[in-house]
């Protein structure tokens, strides 16, 4: 959990080259509405959080440097049923998202990048909006009861 806050890593232009935008992981969405900083989310400083996997379990791996973000954005929601739920009856709010999303992927200008859905509901919703037109890899939640070194494991089988 060391330093998972600190967001001086992004400052300068030292971060740049281990940027690596061809992977993208994907989070459902924001799950407090507290970011308090470009670049924050996912940097979670709360004792409780568990943001610091993905960094441990990501670390000197293919995946190290990828892009980070939500599928769907401006919706603070911890638990992902209540999300789902939500989507489901306002099916005109995750099509807004997903066209929000799809146009964020263009902004990173790659042209096949690799989807890291983290967890099943994120999955869900790629799959259904991009699954016959990108790769999408389904993953299990950093939020999951895992250890960081064997949620580092389990995103390794992948690599």
């Amino acid at each position: 959990k060391s330093n998972v806050g600190d967001l001086s890593v992004f400052e300068g232009t030292n971060f740049l080259s281990q940027l690596n935008p061809n992977v993208v992981l994907v989070g459902l969405n924001i799950s407090r509405d507290v970011v308090r900083a470009p670049l924050a989310n996912f940097h979670d400083i709360r004792p409780k959080a568990t943001d610091f996997k993905i960094r441990y379990a990501l670390k000197n791996s293919p995946w190290w440097g990828g892009y980070m973000t939500d599928v769907i954005k401006d919706y603070a929601e911890l638990s992902s049923g209540k999300v789902m739920k939500y989507l489901k009856e306002n099916k005109s709010f995750e099509k807004q998202n997903v066209t929000a999303f799809k146009e964020e992927l263009e902004d990173l200008g790659v042209s096949d990048p690799l989807l890291i859905a983290l967890g099943g509901d994120t999955h869900s919703i790629l799959d259904r909006n991009f699954g016959s037109e990108l790769r999408i890899i389904r993953v299990l939640h950093y939020a999951s009861y895992i250890n960081r070194e064997n949620y580092r494991k389990e995103l390794s089988k992948f690599w």
